[in-house]
């Protein structure tokens, strides 16, 4: 996240809305400094005048006067292609909601959004934990941390509170595409999803969860952009809005920031507002880019001093095809084939760094609620120094300081740094790391499967050659048994 100060660079504007074991603790290794991001040479294919999520197609030439999400269409078979099942049985799915509750003098949201055109993901179980889940074992954090007390700002497209999962974890946040919303009006779906990889609260029959369930989420609306068979629609709010919900995030108490939204232009209000928020102690998170088949062109607000730059990578720990490689690139975390809440009741997948971004946002949550003596600057630092390192060590780039570790980054110490953790008593001292664990599950079935193969070879070999013996034998004889002796 070491940035050097503003220079000018790229021309173009496109704001996308784009785990050590527990065993005793052991000495946190030096924080990684990444290099300062070089300049790159301007690009001109953009209109830098307004912001689009970073949720468009990685070879898609946006146009950078819109804010967009960072997403890019799943590549699987039709059926994974359309919304996927929700996480409840249809009356798990209409059950009541829970009341609002007023927590740390926030008044927790409760006007209704606004019903949008598009039709909501159809309500379905989800049956398996998605495999970022897999990895990351939230169930395993929560004794330790849930993010209570801290807020995560989502600045993108909205936040639909009335998804089972995310009501009453969502404050009364505004609205910069339509004055006097509350940021609850979420017709691109994009938002709502950040939020639950953030924030989904663990719900009976309902095998996804959020890292950090107990985080409280401001929404901060910009953009109900999308990109749909390459072409952009709907609005967008300009660069110098953008800027302006950054501030009003940081006016109204937020502790973390995240921006899945990707401008491919140097913006002096939006440089500036980043740095507004880095010197009032905010965790500021932010989407590296999908256009990694467009040469890499230099995303902000990743680029910009302060901020956490995240790539994706998929089930197998690489870089995702789309993910951009820069220097830029702070850290990696799962970005393709991701499960989240959509607007409504029901869930989907999606890919791009645009829902990278929230699994660094929900780990800083972990640890501003864990560790409360950490700065900002000291809990990016803590995120990268306990980060795992990347497959092949990373060749071919793209992987920043390694791949997210959100049980390393809330159990490691210190080393030197006043933490001040909270009592860790849930945990018992031989429990290892989830990811460790899933990893080993994943080689364990593996070698599994090649010894069932290997015995069965070795069956079919033997019973080959005992039937090159016994049929001749047995024509000879006529199939009759030996004459006794």
């Amino acid at each position: 996240m070491s940035r050097s100060p503003a220079r000018p660079l790229l021309a173009t504007l496109a704001a996308v809305l784009a785990t050590a074991p527990a065993t005793p603790a052991t000495a946190l290794p030096d924080t990684p400094q990444p290099a300062a991001h070089a300049a790159a040479a301007p690009r001109q294919p953009h209109n830098p005048e307004s912001a689009i999520p970073a949720a468009v197609t990685q070879r898609h030439p946006h146009n950078p006067a819109s804010v967009i999400p960072a997403t890019v269409p799943l590549r699987h078979p039709p059926n994974r292609k359309s919304a996927v099942p929700a996480g409840a049985t249809p009356g798990l799915a209409r059950a009541p909601e829970p009341a609002p509750q007023v927590t740390g003098g926030l008044h927790l949201a409760r006007a209704a959004a606004p019903d949008c055109a598009t039709p909501p993901a159809p309500v379905r179980p989800v049956s398996a934990p998605p495999w970022p889940q897999q990895r990351y074992a939230p169930e395993r954090l929560s004794p330790l941390a849930t993010g209570a007390g801290v807020t995560v700002a989502v600045v993108d497209s909205g936040v639909d509170r009335r998804h089972p999962q995310l009501a009453g974890r969502v404050l009364d946040g505004t609205d910069l595409l339509d004055p006097g919303g509350d940021g609850s009006s979420d017709c691109a779906g994009h938002g709502t999803g950040v939020a639950s990889i953030i924030a989904a609260a663990p719900r009976p029959g309902i095998a996804f969860r959020g890292l950090a369930p107990g985080a409280r989420i401001l929404p901060v609306r910009v953009s109900e952009q999308q990109v749909v068979a390459g072409r952009e629609s709907g609005r967008t709010v300009s660069a110098e809005e953008f800027a302006r919900a950054i501030r009003w995030a940081v006016d109204h108490d937020a502790d973390v920031l995240n921006l899945s939204v990707v401008l491919y232009a140097d913006n002096p209000a939006v440089r500036a507002a980043i740095g507004y928020a880095v010197d009032r102690d905010v965790v500021v998170v932010a989407a590296a880019g999908n256009l990694h088949d467009s040469g890499d062109p230099r995303p902000y607000p990743a680029a910009y001093e302060g901020v956490l730059g995240v790539g994706a990578i998929g089930v197998d720990g690489s870089r995702s095809a789309f993910s951009q490689t820069g220097p830029y690139v702070d850290l990696v975390a799962p970005g393709s084939d991701v499960l989240m809440a959509a607007p409504g009741r029901g869930h989907h997948r999606a890919e791009g760094t645009s829902y990278a971004a929230p699994f660094v946002a929900a780990t800083a949550a972990l640890l501003r609620q864990y560790r409360p003596g950490l700065t900002a600057a000291e809990v990016a630092q803590r995120i990268l120094a306990t980060t795992d390192p990347a497959p092949g060590d990373g060749r071919g780039g793209g992987y920043g300081a390694g791949v997210l570790n959100p049980f390393r980054a809330v159990t490691e110490t210190g080393g030197g740094v006043a933490t001040r953790p909270r009592p860790a008593t849930a945990l018992a001292d031989d429990r290892p790391d989830p990811a460790a664990l899933a990893a080993r599950a994943r080689r364990a079935t593996a070698q599994d499967r090649a010894l069932l193969v290997a015995s069965l070879a070795a069956t079919v070999v033997a019973v080959a050659a005992l039937a090159a013996l016994v049929v001749p034998r047995g024509t000879r004889r006529r199939w009759r048994p030996a004459d006794p002796a």
